[in-house]
């Protein structure tokens, strides 16, 4: 907003004016006048526009603004300033600025003016300052302002999601600084856990609330947590009332500093059946046992499935993806899916276990059932049968033998593959036929088939059709 410290009213004059401008000549004015703004409009009495001084380039519509009058050349709503500035001239008072504004083809002009008299109250100077920069800075201001304002509203509204996540939980959880290990922040459900009174927890040492005997577990975890992603619950002591709690930390850094994400899980709350010897087999059977979700995503997983993984720990398979290890993406599982579905389980599916980044993945047969309901869960067992399929003669682990067995090869491979095994089908088939027919005579088979001897006895050997050295002639 223009202000009176925009006009020279209460400004320091010059105290050597009649010297300096005394001897003014009109090609030094009119460098001043120029100078002084980006447009300068000579006006008579009456308001025509006498002489004008503008660059073409920035103000193309003031090309034939010389002869008319000031107040047509703006915006209607513009015309009352130019009325005021006008008279406020001819009266000889102090002019302020005032902003108007052009009519153009590219849109309205913004320009703010001051107008002096000149010559003795002939003539009036209007000076223009082009205002369109300062308004486009003034729009990207608007811009980044709302850009901050819409921010930091999200960042209220997630704060407000977390935090409501955060004081309903029913988990015990702690926000633990590192170096010092005092808490920054408890829900109150840990405050309950140590006995605490609400909200009494922030500032405290996490150590005063553990029992002496499981200090060192706890330095232990700690340790961990800030050099791996994957650390595995540890069982500690609370001092109040020695009750036993399964530790989970997991370490981040925040603002420059490292702190804990610390969740304790009372041991006694704890399934009674994590303790079955049922569960126990199956984490010592030799084969692969996961459990899923309903979005077959990892729940739990048995000792030979995290070998097979090549994993540090379960917990660092929970919340994974079947598809990430198991089969080909999009195409397996599915299969699986459907048959469950359809016939409640399925039975030594053959595909494949890959590990981290590997594409061809090693050969398994699959099992797998689901439990009832919307939410069901799924249970695998993984077998890996590649040290079964490399002991078999080379070319019949995998030859299908059939136009049925063909068929079913449709979804577990790829067409690529499937037109592959459909030749070498053809070509087995059409040997067997030529053996058949001739008795077993393999040098007549030959000539049936078009083949040489040589090219007969090498497939004979690749479908592994026959002893080599029987050759009937």
């Amino acid at each position: 907003m223009l202000t009176r410290k925009h006009s020279i009213e209460g400004k320091h004059p010059f105290g050597k004016a009649a010297e300096l401008f005394n001897t003014l000549d009109a090609d030094a004015a009119m460098k001043l006048a120029m100078v002084a703004g980006d447009v300068t409009l000579v006006l008579d009495e009456t308001g025509t526009i006498l002489d004008a001084a503008f660059d073409p380039r920035e103000f193309p519509d003031f090309v034939d603004i010389v002869g008319s009058n000031w107040i047509e050349t703006v915006t209607i709503e513009s015309r009352p300033k130019i009325m005021e500035m006008l008279a406020a001239a001819r009266r000889g008072e102090v002019q302020h600025w005032r902003q108007v504004n052009h009519p153009s083809r590219d849109g309205d002009v913004p320009i703010r003016y001051a107008v002096l008299s000149v010559n003795g109250g002939e003539h009036r100077i209007a000076f223009g300052r082009d205002l369109r920069d300062a308004g486009r800075l003034q729009q990207r201001l608007l811009q980044v302002q709302q850009s901050l304002e819409r921010d930091y509203l999200r960042m209220r509204q997630l704060e407000a999601r977390y935090r409501m996540l955060f004081e309903r939980s029913t988990e015990p959880v702690m926000i633990v600084e590192v170096g010092t290990l005092r808490i920054r922040e408890a829900n109150p459900a840990a405050h309950a856990l140590v006995g605490a009174r609400p909200a009494s927890l922030a500032g405290k040492k996490l150590l005063t609330f553990i029992d002496k005997s499981s200090l060192d577990a706890i330095q232990s975890l700690v340790g961990a947590a800030m050099v791996s992603d994957t650390v595995s619950p540890g069982r500690i002591r609370v001092a109040r009332g020695q009750r036993e709690v399964m530790a989970s930390v997991t370490g981040f850094t925040q603002d420059r500093g490292q702190f804990l994400l610390l969740r304790l899980v009372p041991a006694t709350d704890r399934p009674a059946g994590d303790f079955s010897p049922v569960l126990a087999l199956v984490d010592q059977m030799p084969d692969g046992f996961v459990v899923a979700d309903s979005n077959l995503e990892i729940v739990t997983a048995n000792a030979a499935f995290v070998e097979m993984l090549q994993a540090a720990s379960v917990d660092q398979l929970r919340g994974r993806h079947l598809s990430e290890s198991i089969g080909r993406p999009g195409i397996d599982l599915d299969l699986i899916e459907g048959q469950i579905d359809q016939h409640g389980a399925a039975r030594n599916i053959a595909t494949v276990l890959r590990v981290g980044h590997d594409i061809e993945g090693e050969p398994v047969e699959l099992s797998a059932v689901r439990t009832s309901g919307e939410d069901g869960y799924y249970a695998f067992v993984v077998r890996p049968v590649g040290r079964r399929m490399r002991d078999l003669p080379p070319g019949v682990q995998d030859m299908p033998r059939s136009v049925e067995q063909l068929t079913d090869l449709v979804g577990r491979m790829s067409l690529k593959d499937i037109v592959r095994e459909s030749t070498d089908l053809i070509e087995r088939l059409c040997i067997e036929a030529a053996l058949s027919y001739t008795s077993d005579n393999r040098a007549s088979a030959a000539e049936i088939l078009g083949l040489s001897r040589q090219s007969l006895y090498s497939k004979l050997h690749r479908y592994g059709l026959g002893n080599l050295a029987g050759d009937g002639e």
